[in-house]
């Protein structure tokens, strides 16, 4: 791994954790350097004062010599030799001391000085560049907590814009100070190799290196600061913000809604980014990232949350609220919805993840357009799609001959709304005019349940997550179901509608439930009698569709189709709602009955009937809490 040599200019606005670490780094060798250069000028210093001391010794030493011919000694006679001599002496010490004094100047201009103006120019240079960016930094900070608590229902355009103006003027300031800042530390990186007096040869190559770099640098910087106004500003375009709705990865700055009591909450600003189909978080000192949340199979939804703009949550895969999360702009939000929600398929494993996703973005942006069916590419139908021409066969293969299929405005009527919730008042007024029996919203009784259970003679669970329904005008056809799940998907596609409710499908020969997995309340019931179409989509294995018709009280029939996706195969389900429908004609016919349940391998007790060749430990819903079939 080649070692990093520099701070990358383009690198500064964004202000990433990488960054800051790297960062960091040059700040610990600028401060090693510091506290050498101040050991070294003191050191230096020593030696100069110790070559000043010795030249004031020697010319107090040349006196001393000169100045015995002045004493008045009272026996001084025959002293004109001794007097001679020292003053000889005191000559050769007058030239010593002028040697010492050169050797004084020399080391003051040539060793000390240069020191002194690299401590004083270079080093705080760096220090002063430092302080002005780290308060650069706590304004931006400062700034963005500001925009992010903007209200939401309650809009100002007048304080939007003035609040919108000050993070650009924040960031701004931000921007330049970081690049004045990088620059000098790269710079730092050459002159400390001048200052720490390299060997004479190494000098003038050392100075070469030093103007070409801080060239570059300079005509990088200018290219950086000449960048438009909305590089700065956030939520510069949110009329029409150009969203990339193909990514499969994403970096950047989001708040992160902490709950500190039990009804206060605090929102800390830290830099995310997704590695494969985990969503990582790092705090801007810390130097990597941890794990915060598994996206695979995990479904996202904007919410409205303590009346802040562009907030979206993260909901596990099994129905538990994750984690909060608020972007700083519109299209940073909803590049990171749709980046999760691509994740979340699990298309980073695919050989060509970029291609796969742009493939289903525009297969969701196409389905705005009333065409054809899925069902259109089809030559035949698959099995267990058309219940009103069911044909048993010993295999239990149904086929039909391909006819002519029927427009979207047949199947649907145009601007017909779709319902993302199964638990709606809707449904119970729907329960109310089929004449049945109203669903207790905190669950059955048990006694019902099991009476339920005893007369059923099938009981198969699948793991479904409900996508959507709406009112279909005929249930002759299943491409019904194939026009409503592409007018489903498309809907949740455009409005970036994610989450999904997870509920165990329960097909039994009597009905099908929709069950709450943590707390098995029945969500919803359909009457298998008023299941007349059924269908998997026939190139996504994994959503499933039915259509059930209910008579109202003025005698009309009202269709809907429901959508759902499941963790096994769609056909597995198909399967098991047209065994269920098998049970139930052939209870009409006792011999039939017998028949069918002679062919057809059951539980151990003889109760519920087998749809594989595995144990009960893969089939039973009552006992042993199975979430998901293996037909």
């Amino acid at each position: 791994m080649p070692v990093v040599d520099k701070l990358r200019l383009e690198e500064a606005l964004q202000d990433s954790p990488q960054t800051r670490s790297l960062l960091s780094v040059f700040e610990e060798d600028a401060g090693t350097l510091t506290e050498y250069t101040n050991q070294l000028l003191q050191a230096m210093q020593r030696v100069y004062g110790a070559q000043n001391e010795m030249c004031l010794a020697t010319q107090q030493l040349s006196k001393q010599l000169l100045a015995y011919e002045k004493q008045n000694f009272a026996l001084g006679k025959g002293d004109e030799e001794v007097i001679s001599t020292l003053q000889y002496f005191s000559k050769v010490v007058d030239e010593l001391n002028i040697l010492h004094t050169e050797l004084a100047k020399q080391l003051a201009d040539t060793m000390v000085l240069p020191i002194i103006q690299f401590r004083e120019k270079d080093l705080t240079e760096v220090s002063t560049l430092k302080d002005l960016f780290s308060l650069a930094s706590n304004e931006h900070d400062v700034s963005m907590a500001k925009y992010s608590r903007l209200p939401k229902k309650r809009e100002n355009e007048k304080l939007k814009a003035e609040v919108a103006k000050e993070v650009a003027n924040a960031r701004r300031k931000q921007h330049l100070s970081s690049l004045q800042y990088y620059c000098a530390l790269n710079a730092l990186q050459y002159r400390k190799r001048i200052a720490m007096l390299e060997p004479i040869l190494g000098y003038t190559r050392s100075q070469e290196e030093l103007d070409a770099e801080s060239e570059a640098m300079r005509i990088s910087q200018q290219d950086l600061l000449s960048v438009g106004e909305s590089v700065y500003t956030p939520d510069y375009d949110a009329a029409a913000p150009l969203i990339n709705r193909n990514l499969i990865q994403k970096a950047g700055y989001l708040n992160l809604r902490n709950k500190t009591g039990l009804v206060t909450t605090t929102w800390d600003r830290l830099y995310f980014f997704t590695q494969g189909g985990n969503l990582m978080c790092q705090p801007r000192g810390a130097v990597a990232g941890g794990l915060i949340q598994d996206l695979d199979n995990c479904s996202v939804m904007a919410i409205d949350c303590e009346d802040r703009r562009y907030c979206f949550q993260i909901t596990t895969p099994t129905g538990k609220p994750g984690i909060t999360l608020q972007a700083e702009s519109k299209k940073e939000y909803e590049e990171w919805i749709c980046a999760i929600n691509n994740i979340s398929r699990q298309i980073y494993l695919t050989d060509n993840p970029e291609a796969v996703a742009i493939r289903l973005n525009q297969t969701a942006l196409q389905a705005v357009t009333p065409i054809t069916s899925f069902g259109k590419k089809q030559d035949s139908l698959s099995p267990s799609q058309d219940v009103k021409n069911i044909e048993v066969l010993n295999d239990r293969k149904i086929t039909h001959e391909p006819s002519s299929l029927p427009e979207s405005a047949e199947l649907i009527a145009p601007g017909t709304p779709i319902q993302f919730d199964i638990v709606l008042p809707a449904m119970e007024f729907l329960d109310q005019n089929r004449g049945g029996r109203r669903t207790n919203p905190f669950g059955e009784s048990e006694d019902s349940r099991k009476d339920d259970e005893a007369d059923s003679l099938l009981n198969q669970m699948f793991v479904v997550r409900f996508l959507g329904s709406m009112a279909v005008k005929s249930d002759h056809t299943v491409e019904v179901i194939y026009e409503a799940m592409r007018q489903v998907l498309a809907a949740r596609a455009i409005h970036n509608i994610f989450r999904m409710a997870e509920s165990h499908l329960l097909v039994t020969s009597n009905d099908l439930k929709l069950i709450d997995p943590q707390t098995q309340v029945t969500r919803a019931s359909f009457d298998l009698a008023n299941v007349t179409q059924f269908a998997a989509h026939q190139e996504n294995k994994r959503l499933i569709g039915f259509v059930v018709c209910v008579s109202e009280s003025l005698g009309e029939d009202s269709m809907s189709t429901y959508v759902f996706e499941s963790n096994t195969e769609g056909e597995k389900i198909c399967y098991a709602i047209s065994l269920g429908k098998e049970i139930l004609e052939a209870r009409k016919d006792p011999e039939a009955l017998a028949q069918l349940m002679s062919s057809m391998p059951l539980t151990n007790d003889g109760k519920f009937m087998l749809l594989n060749d595995h144990s009960e430990e893969d089939n039973a819903v009552h006992g042993d809490g199975q979430e998901e079939s293996e037909a």
